[in-house]
């Protein structure tokens, strides 16, 4: 059964961090570009940061450039994303999502994700 787990979220102070994790079962992640998306109440979903397969290439969103950054073990079927000087406009669910790609290619768009985890909760009070 494929799977994406995602783990890592809770409440923190305005500043703080937060690292999440997107752990998958039921199939090799070595192929598979991630993304990370976050939606806030009332608001709809974006794209916050997108690496490839091989992990050689990562996009981020405007909003996060230089705070949050995305990684990989693929020995270990996980991706992470470590969250830094988090903003309480940070604060939404995040979902990782996992589409088959080429060990360069990055895909930053929704629609181009097949998997996706059921979300983690990240709350930052101000």
């Amino acid at each position: 059964q494929v799977q994406l787990v995602e783990s890592g979220g809770g409440l923190v102070q305005s500043g703080g961090s937060l690292r999440l994790s997107c752990a998958a079962s039921g199939f090799a992640l070595d192929y598979y570009a991630i993304g990370w998306f976050r939606q806030a109440p009332g608001k709809e979903r974006e794209g916050v940061s997108c690496i490839s397969s091989s992990g050689r290439s990562a996009h981020y969103a405007d909003s996060v450039k230089g705070r949050f950054t995305i990684d990989r073990d693929n020995a270990k079927n996980t991706v992470y994303m470590q969250m830094n000087s988090l903003k309480p406009e940070d604060t939404a669910v995040y979902y990782c999502a996992a589409a088959w790609a080429s060990a360069i290619e990055v895909l930053c768009n929704a629609d181009e994700y097949e998997f996706w985890g059921e979300g983690t909760q990240g709350t930052v009070s101000s």
